[in-house]
């Protein structure tokens, strides 16, 4: 072991062997991998090893195509079979909104490139004997999957990684890790002290206590996890005998089940709604390659739906009970990529499907560090998604909730309750007065529509108990006024003699003049969209900042990376020390001309002019004439302590103009319907600004902006696709996103958000479809959008529903 490496990976299980092979495919030598026992003597040697590319995001699922791709390569480099059994799969469900849910899993996977079919339950039956199918209303078939051996899967990668350079060290246990001065890591162990250029946390069961190294408590959680191994089983071997083939993979959602075969038996196992969590405060050094006593019972409501569904089991011997502890994350992805506040310090834990996404996990972190960019959209795995208000009584309870819901249905208008709330507003409880149904935004409680007595939330993928009463609220902003809670947005300060130039060098468009505000993408070096922020200019060295609150960690990371080390500038977010309210709709001039003296007039106070101090009633705030309505409008912005008074201000100025509370729901509908995006659904990392449609908010005249170069080459050649809208002929169902776009026949492209514009009275959808696509009388093609399994009539829609002009919002 040398005393100097360029990266030291700390962790010997598929993650961290995956992630030692995927830096010397970048061309890093120079590398080693610290196991304090054996490799896969953590999570990895007791995993079931299955592998599919299904997954609620679609950026997850091609990563998880590309790892089980990968395993054909790794076996060859390395010599070292990985066990590698594509045995195809299904998927069963048993309940209509389970059967929905697989059909819009379906379309997912027509623009991915996934060979999925739904099929008949005869067919299922003929793939699968093993199942009743009078217990079941559908089913999906799906070619790729499979399992493969934990530890030679394991193995292979670092003998790949051996074979190109890279070096693998067990029985060394990392004791602690300190940052030098020079931004380089001490790595210390109990075999020596190592210097690292990187740190590469992948820690596994002990990725907190590596991470407490250096102060950092990671979000995850190990829960244990059950499966079972029967005996031999005389109608797996008929199968085996009349087909030629293994049984297929299979997983039995309603009934929570997975299962594959193993030998002349089955695998069969459950994530029981009642889960267990292990070790919860600290993982213990010494815990070895051990299993933890058996807990059938936990099991039991799931293997009796599981002898309902497959008969098979109740003849069935149990030849061996497999408990094991596994780490997960509260919304149950990995976590992935670098830790702000610390230089070169990266993470990759968390990862519970090891086997369909260690690879992928893998890919991107080593992209990361060689390159500055993952060079996919791993926002769903981003450790960035959580911030501190992700503590670990709050991981816990989000964690059992997850695990008891991992094979469950999540409707798009379902909140899930456990930990709430956590983060409040001072508005919280005035909110929930007046009927508001709470929303949870990244640990923060806000309104998403506001229900009459004894109404409360119905479920569905389908239109539900909210629809007539968002579609009031957006009534009320469009013919008078409406109020609703703005404070879910990060907001920073920036100041200092350098902040105009700093802020002009990370974003794209110019920087509005004193008093006026701007709207700005934000790019990497590859030209794509990472943000997208309103500014505010208050004087001459102070702005102010708007952007995504699910963003805020992942954008002051990347603020902080590029923060001049001169001391010119000064950033600083603001969180809940400052509060929003936001008024919109033809009446709100009048609303607020009863609280100032100041002249809000259209002339003194126009389209994106910024007042850093007005007097409004009671209190003093920050106000600027925007809307994300689309709509006449104000956000205002002031002390978290003044909230309340402003709201009190603000409705009793609006009572003779029937001001009415909305939440984001309705929000979004009027949004959609003026064709706005949003951060994570329309704008994300794999899209470049032309293409998003935000062409005209950068100015390629102004000085070399992070990625300028490279969106200047998307404008000069065109964006290889666009970002379209459609009105859509929906029935009761609407899009919400991820749907499969069809022109002609074909599948050309997908959706990004959808829903029903209610002041439109139309379902709208957006989304990306290629430029190519777009040419040749494409407004008079036959469109699709795949709703449920269902292709809908759908027509583009070229300028926006509402107030295509933009006199309303200027006037």
């Amino acid at each position: 072991m040398k005393s100097h490496y360029q990266a030291v990976i700390i962790g010997g299980g598929v993650v961290g062997a995956s992630v030692l092979y995927h830096l010397t495919k970048k061309g890093w030598r120079d590398i080693a991998l610290l196991e304090r026992l054996e490799l896969t003597a953590g999570s990895t040697w007791h995993a079931a090893g299955g592998m599919h590319t299904i997954n609620g995001d679609p950026n997850v699922a091609k990563l998880q195509q590309y790892s089980i791709n990968l395993y054909k390569e790794i076996e060859e480099i390395s010599g070292q079979s990985v066990g590698l059994h594509m045995t195809e799969g299904m998927m069963l469900a048993a309940t209509k909104p389970r059967w929905e849910w697989l059909k819009s899993i379906h379309s997912k996977g027509r623009y991915m490139g996934m060979q999925t079919e739904l099929i008949s339950l005869d067919e299922a039956e003929r793939l699968l004997p093993l199942i009743d199918k009078s217990q079941f209303v559908g089913a999906m078939y799906d070619p790729i999957q499979g399992h493969v051996d934990p530890n030679g899967t394991t193995y292979a990668f670092a003998g790949a990684a051996r074979k190109a350079g890279a070096e693998v060290y067990t029985q060394t246990r990392v004791l602690d890790t300190r940052q030098r001065s020079d931004g380089s890591w001490d790595v210390i162990t109990d075999k020596g002290t190592i210097i690292a250029e990187h740190v590469v946390n992948c820690g596994g069961l002990w990725a907190r206590e590596v991470g407490r190294m250096v102060g950092l408590e990671l979000p995850i959680l190990a829960m244990e996890h059950q499966y079972l191994i029967t005996e031999d089983m005389p109608e797996v071997e008929e199968i085996n005998r009349t087909t030629g083939k293994m049984v297929l993979h299979a997983v039995d959602f309603d009934g929570e089940i997975y299962m594959r075969q193993e030998r002349k038996g089955m695998l069969l196992g459950t994530y029981e709604r009642h889960g267990v969590p292990w070790s919860p405060k600290d993982t213990p050094w010494d815990f070895g390659p051990t299993l933890l006593p058996d807990a059938l019972e936990r099991m039991a409501d799931n293997l009796e739906v599981g002898f309902r569904h497959f008969p098979a089991f109740q003849r069935a011997g149990i030849k061996k009970v497999i408990n094991g502890p596994f780490t997960f994350a509260p919304d149950g992805n990995p976590l992935v990529g670098p830790i702000a506040g610390l230089s070169n310090y990266w993470v990759a834990c968390g990862v519970m499907a090891g086997f369909s996404q260690g690879g992928g996990v893998g890919l991107a972190l080593s992209n990361w560090m060689a390159d500055g960019d993952p060079g996919f959209d791993v926002w769903a795995m981003d450790v960035a998604r959580y911030g501190d208000w992700a503590t670990r009584a709050y991981t816990r309870t989000k964690v059992i909730e997850n695990y008891g819901r991992r094979f469950r249905v999540r409707f798009p208008n379902e909140e899930l309750p456990a930990g709430r709330p956590l983060r409040t507003t001072p508005m919280y409880h005035k909110w929930r007065e007046l009927g508001a149904v709470m929303g949870d935004n990244w640990g923060l409680e806000a309104p998403l529509w506001f229900a009459p007595e004894g109404v409360e939330d119905e479920f569905s993928f389908h239109r539900s108990t909210d629809f007539a009463h968002v579609k009031a609220e957006c009534r009320a902003v469009r013919h008078g006024v409406g109020i609703s809670e703005t404070s879910t947005f990060a907001k920073y300060e920036i100041s200092g003699p350098g902040a105009e130039a700093w802020l002009a060098h990370l974003l794209a468009n110019k920087m509005p003049r004193t008093g006026r505000l701007s709207l700005s993408p934000m790019l990497n070096e590859r030209g794509k969209l990472i943000g997208d922020f309103t500014v505010a200019k208050a004087a001459d060295e102070r702005f102010y900042v708007f952007g995504s609150g699910a963003a805020e960690k992942y954008h002051m990371r990347w603020f902080e990376t590029h923060l001049p080390q001169d001391g010119s500038v000064t950033l600083r977010t603001l969180g809940l020390t400052l509060t929003g309210l936001s008024i919109a709709g033809p009446k709100a001039r009048e609303v607020m001309a009863r609280l100032t003296d100041d002249d809000v007039s259209a002339a003194a106070f126009k389209f994106m002019d910024f007042r850093p101090k007005m007097e409004l009633g009671p209190v003093q705030a920050m106000v600027g004439r925007v809307s994300f309505t689309g709509d006449l409008g104000f956000e205002i912005w002031v002390q978290a302590e003044h909230q309340v008074a402003l709201f009190e201000a603000l409705w009793a100025a609006g009572e003779e103009f029937g001001i009415r509370p909305f939440g984001s729901r309705a929000l979004l509908s009027l949004a959609r319907e003026k064709g706005f995006g949003t951060w994570a659904r329309e704008f994300r990392p794999i899209y470049g600004p032309f293409e998003a449609g935000l062409g005209r908010f950068v100015d390629l005249t102004k000085n070399d902006f992070i990625g300028r170069a490279a969106a200047a080459i998307e404008k000069a050649d065109g964006p290889e696709r666009q970002r379209v809208s459609f009105v859509v002929e929906a029935g009761d169902a609407d899009a919400i996103g991820d749907e499969a776009v069809w022109k002609d026949g074909a599948v050309v492209g997908w959706i990004t958000s959808g829903g029903y514009a209610h002041h439109a009275d139309r379902s709208y959808a957006t989304g990306y479809v290629p430029s190519a696509a777009l040419a040749n009388g494409a407004a008079h093609a036959k469109w699709e959008i795949e709703i449920l399994g269902e292709r809908r009539p759908a027509a583009l829609q070229m300028e926006p529903l509402f107030d295509p002009a933009g006199a309303r919002m200027r006037g």
